[in-house]
């Protein structure tokens, strides 16, 4: 059987486009190495409770258009993402704003705090930021970088702040306000039932294959379709000519407890190096859940390898520049079309997904 287009991954990218490119009369076929469709967005219900498989997923953008767009599939609710850290049986809030300042020096204002971090800063004697620990002391102070972001950085990328370039850090917001919102979005929110619900609608009426790996049967694949769009990793599309780019990756470990309320807050971020895990995530808090038990998380960053989950790119300047090798291959492709994180080599949020591949169907459409 022939198709307008075989599409490697059922992630955000791959349903949105299959779903636009079905609208448009294109027969596809989606295809899935996974045993589930949705990528890293998919969730699993498990006691009632909607389980964000692959780590925690909260929707936000101030984009009117993605958010029109992505709640013509399911309803989301209100939840607003309040992270919290622990340091040492400590409790802060997240991101860092005033309620995390008074509770750390005492103080009252912004005035105040803003003091507090230019004192800090000027014992520290830095001037340009040239890694990811001077970065973070220019922002907030050693204090809270000591406290709050060394240990956790360090677990996450699995190298020294010393050693991480000062640009990882500037995305992190600081506000001289009383509002533990992480984000400054205008939309934000969980879909009510999970981010599978989504992924099954966009697929309606769509060839799925999941067990289904594009490596494993290229030739065959390669030949059912006029065109292709490729979700996965560039680098292993062109047999790693280039060299291969690195990742890294995390393990996840899910725990059923017969609790009605674990932490009190969906996430809880651990900030000292000594614990391995970076997060836990309880998952009803999501959806404001009230069973009688609860479902946990811990996340932990661990080093990638080959034939690991890739999650987060390391867009370093060598990893970059290989990947404009690949990137110099793929613009010449008349047949592939390549989108998403690990096909561009590029760490997206949710509603940077869904921009990008509402411009990709705009072209191709």
């Amino acid at each position: 059987m022939k198709y307008d287009y075989l599409i490697v991954g059922s992630g955000l990218f791959g349903s949105i486009f299959a779903y636009e490119a079905n609208k448009k009369g294109k027969k596809c076929l989606v295809i899935d190495k996974r045993n589930h469709i949705g990528g890293n967005i998919y969730t699993k219900e498990i006691e009632g409770i909607n389980v964000h498989e692959y780590g925690a997923h909260i929707f936000h953008t101030s984009n009117k258009g993605v958010w029109n767009y992505i709640n013509n599939f399911v309803e989301f609710n209100r939840y607003t993402n309040y992270p919290v850290a622990i340091y040492k049986d400590e409790i802060y809030n997240l991101p860092f704003n005033m309620n995390t300042f008074s509770k750390l020096w005492g103080v009252k204002t912004p005035t105040q705090a803003k003091a507090k971090i230019q004192e800090q800063l000027e014992q520290s004697n830095i001037g340009e930021p040239k890694n990811l620990e001077e970065q973070a002391i220019k922002l907030v102070g050693k204090d809270i970088y000591e406290k709050l972001i060394k240990g956790y950085t360090e677990k996450q990328w699995g190298t020294k702040a010393t050693q991480l370039p000062a640009f990882i850090i500037k995305r992190i917001p600081v506000r001289f306000t009383y509002d533990n919102n992480y984000f400054n979005d205008k939309y934000q929110g969980v879909p009510i039932g999970g981010y599978t619900k989504i992924i099954k609608k966009m697929l309606e009426g769509i060839e799925v294959r999941t067990n289904t790996d594009f490596f494993e049967n290229r030739v065959e694949l390669e030949g059912i379709a006029d065109k292709i769009l490729f979700t996965g990793m560039i680098d292993q599309f062109y047999n790693y000519k280039f060299g291969t780019l690195e990742y890294r990756s995390l393990r996840f470990e899910h725990e059923i407890l017969n609790e009605e309320n674990y932490q009190g807050n969906a996430v809880v971020n651990y900030t000292e190096y000594k614990v391995p895990y970076t997060r836990v995530i309880e998952h009803k808090h999501f959806e404001y859940g009230t069973q009688p038990k609860t479902i946990i998380t811990r996340e932990y960053p661990v080093k990638w390898n080959k034939g690991d989950e890739p999650y987060y790119p390391i867009n370093n300047d060598r990893n970059n520049e290989i990947y404009s090798k690949y990137k110099e291959l793929a613009d010449k492709e008349s047949k592939v079309i390549f989108g998403g994180r690990l096909a561009q080599y590029k760490y997206y949020d949710m509603h940077n997904v869904i921009e990008q591949v509402l411009e990709c169907v705009k072209v191709e459409l």
